[in-house]
């Protein structure tokens, strides 16, 4: 059993961020503790919604943790609400790290080629340090664009134009990176490159590609659904490119199972569909 930390938001009426993470992770048989990033009432699409900023219980949060010489094995940031709180973050991870933490960190930023209301340059420049002390990252095309000042092509790349993405991610000091919602070739994928530890077994197979038929549901949460996965099947022992089939698979059944629920926006209701984990 690890010992996990996610640094993420709290939504309230929507199973997304950690809401969506926390059961996946223990039902893998892992222990996992929480920092907010912030209280959100629901989602931002319906157009109302309140938030409830933590970066002050986050500031102090991190010292008395220092002091009482909490550790953890790894440790998952997700959605930052200011600047302050990517600084903080970034600054911890780089510590765990050093400390032997693995770090995990999805950059949430934005998608469709925009970055979502209120993330600022400054904030992707402030995710390019964060992703430079990961050890995996998985950025979505739109937000690996971003980090790596890659033009958004909305007609997918080629397979030659992924690898330089990713030697792209790699470049800002992560040791290994996926893409997430690509499409190479013309087919929706992931797209990844495997660890330094992983790599001498790969030979000219270290870059990798996994296909996926997309299915036509926009559920909200489903990027934070596969980040947990993913993790929890990497700290069980799998190696990057298995564990991101997996991920894949699980993440396709999911939604095949639930396309039917007339609000994606609330999500996918993950404590009903644990048996397909």
């Amino acid at each position: 059993m690890k010992q996990i930390l996610l640094i993420n938001d709290v939504v309230g009426c929507s199973h997304v961020g950690m809401v969506a993470m926390l059961p996946i992770l223990t039902h893998q048989g892992h222990a996992v503790y929480n920092l907010p990033t912030a209280l959100v009432s629901n989602t931002l699409d319906y157009g109302r919604f309140n938030v409830l900023e933590t970066t002050g219980y986050m500031r102090g949060t991190l010292p008395v943790w220092q002091e009482l010489g909490f550790r953890f094995d790894a440790v998952c940031t997700g959605l930052m609400f200011s600047e302050e709180q990517a600084r903080l973050v970034a600054g911890y991870c780089r510590r765990l790290r050093g400390e032997g933490t693995a770090v995990f960190v999805d950059p949430i930023m934005g998608d469709g080629g925009r970055l979502y209301n209120g993330i600022t340059q400054r904030q992707v420049e402030l995710m390019r340090e964060m992703v430079g002390v990961a050890d995996l990252t998985f950025p979505n095309y739109t937000e690996a664009c971003y980090l790596t000042d890659t033009p958004f092509r909305p007609d997918g790349m080629t397979w030659d134009e992924a690898r330089r993405l990713l030697d792209a991610m790699l470049s800002l000091g992560a040791r290994s990176a996926l893409v997430t919602s690509a499409c190479v070739d013309g087919r929706t994928c992931v797209i990844g490159v495997l660890p330094p530890t992983e790599k001498k077994d790969a030979g000219d197979e270290a870059m990798f590609k996994i296909d996926y038929d997309e299915i036509p549901v926009a559920f909200h949460g489903t990027g934070d659904i596969f980040s947990a996965l993913l993790i929890g099947h990497l700290l069980n022992g799998l190696p990057l490119r298995e564990s991101t089939a997996k991920t894949v698979q699980i993440v396709s059944r999911l939604i095949e199972r639930n396309r039917h629920l007339s609000d994606p926006c609330r999500g996918i209701p993950i404590e009903q569909c644990l048996d397909l984990l």
